[in-house]
């Protein structure tokens, strides 16, 4: 048998005669207990009365801009009886009735937001928790847009005084949803449009279209920057003994025809380096909200060559089973082959981790970009002789500049500066093996 039970305001402290800003139930409706019946604004606080109980609403006995203080009838509601009732009226302090449900009342934008929990990211368009708290919304609609990662701040009120409902949070998504992906390239991370210059009338200009690699690499590059949350580990090796000895072997094999660079040497200390620290060779699975790390037990290792059609990234694979003189000879025949565009798609694919060597050309140092779904990119500049201080004294040493730029997600810095000091412990090893 159904029962109507009245609805009053509870005890809300000692706020008094407060407005009621917004209405978020109407006869008819089938509410859940705790949810949210109308909201509340002061000067100093936002606050919503959740019901006390599940039910239909029957009658709303109040309308926006009304001002209501505790014991005020709000609307009526039929329950069943054999539902657990809460009594509609506040409960005094000396009873042992059951308390009145808590009441969600924000004075405190950032302390409201850290309260939440956690959210999935959003989809759509990047949200700032910040204009969240700050736009005129119920905390109400302030969660359900934060559960859709909308930004409150895009999004136009209906409501009194341009206060934004669900509704209107809706209709913002469905919008987006509907738009061509041409007309959403900038939406998602809610930017300024492109500037358009005319260049020509500041002086004379040439038109040259970008290599086809170019643009198939930068939409690569630009969605991996863009979606990673990348941080880079500068460091060094000391490669001087190393180096020496390199030379002094190709030196004896030079009739043999072999020849080992740094980079090959770099190759066999990374792999080392995997296998000491795993999640370097993983990828993130994220086409689920259970975001798996998947570490793989192969070494591919991808090595970036710069070609006149533009760059591109050859794969050593099972780098971990070769020798190192195989593994320079490999890398020697990809190289040229990628150079002269006779290299496979194959042989591009199926990477586990990737170096970029700059070390032919120049520089100190660089933000190497992640090739996803790798979650690790070590990058290397030109090696360069600089005073160390060693055994009471400055000398001579010759330095190989290490970058090492890593997700975010998965590494954090700890990690990244035990990887790049094991892979220069490894170099000094191998000198030693050289010799």
């Amino acid at each position: 048998m159904a029962e109507v039970k009245q609805v009053l305001v509870p005890d809300i402290g000692d706020f008094k005669n407060i407005p009621i800003v917004e209405l978020l139930v109407k006869p008819g409706d089938e509410i859940k207990k705790e949810e949210a019946l109308i909201s509340l604004e002061s000067d100093k606080a936002t606050i919503e009365i959740p019901s006390p109980f599940a039910g239909v609403v029957k009658e709303v006995n109040v309308r926006e801009g009304d001002r209501v203080s505790e014991g005020a009838i709000i609307l009526e509601i039929e329950i069943n009886q054999t539902d657990s009732l809460v009594k509609a009226s506040p409960p005094s302090k000396q009873t042992s009735s059951p308390a009145a449900p808590p009441i969600e009342i924000i004075t405190n934008p950032d302390q409201a937001i850290s309260s939440q929990p956690e959210t999935k990211p959003a989809t759509l368009m990047l949200s700032s928790e910040t204009s969240l708290a700050m736009a005129h919304a119920a905390p109400s609609v302030r969660r359900f847009a934060r559960e859709l990662g909308v930004n409150l701040n895009l999004v136009s009120g209906s409501g009194k005084k341009k206060r934004i409902l669900k509704d209107d949070v809706k209709a913002y998504v469905k919008a987006e949803i509907s738009k061509s992906p041409s007309s959403n390239n900038n939406s998602e991370l809610n930017l300024l449009p492109w500037p358009e210059v005319d260049f020509a009338k500041f002086g004379p200009i040439e038109l040259k279209p970008l290599l086809r690699i170019q643009k198939m690499s930068g939409a690569n590059l630009h969605r991996n920057w863009v979606m990673i949350p990348h941080v880079t580990q500068f460091d060094e090796a000391d490669i001087t003994e190393l180096e020496a000895g390199r030379k002094k072997f190709n030196k004896i094999k030079k009739k043999e025809g072999a020849k080992i660079t740094i980079l090959s040497f770099l190759m066999e200390a990374t792999v080392a380096a995997l296998k000491e620290f795993p999640n370097f060779n993983s990828s993130l699975d994220g086409g689920n909200d259970n975001i798996n790390l998947i570490i793989k037990n192969y070494y591919h290792i991808g090595f970036a060559v710069d070609t006149s059609h533009g760059l591109m990234v050859p794969v050593i694979r099972d780098a971990d089973q070769k020798k190192i003189v195989t593994v320079a000879e490999e890398m020697g025949d990809l190289a040229e082959r990628a150079r002269e565009g006779k290299l496979k798609p194959a042989e591009m694919q199926g990477s586990s981790f990737t170096i970029s060597s700059l070390g032919g050309i120049g520089g100190t140092a660089f933000t190497p970009i992640i090739n996803a779904p790798e979650v690790a990119i070590l990058g290397a500049s030109r090696a360069n002789i600089k005073p160390v201080y060693f055994d009471g004294k400055f000398v001579p040493r010759l330095m190989l500049p290490l970058s090492l730029s890593y997700d975010h997600r998965v590494i954090d810095g700890a990690s990244a500066a035990r990887f790049t000091t094991f892979i220069s412990k490894e170099l000094a090893n191998m000198s030693k093996a050289l010799s």
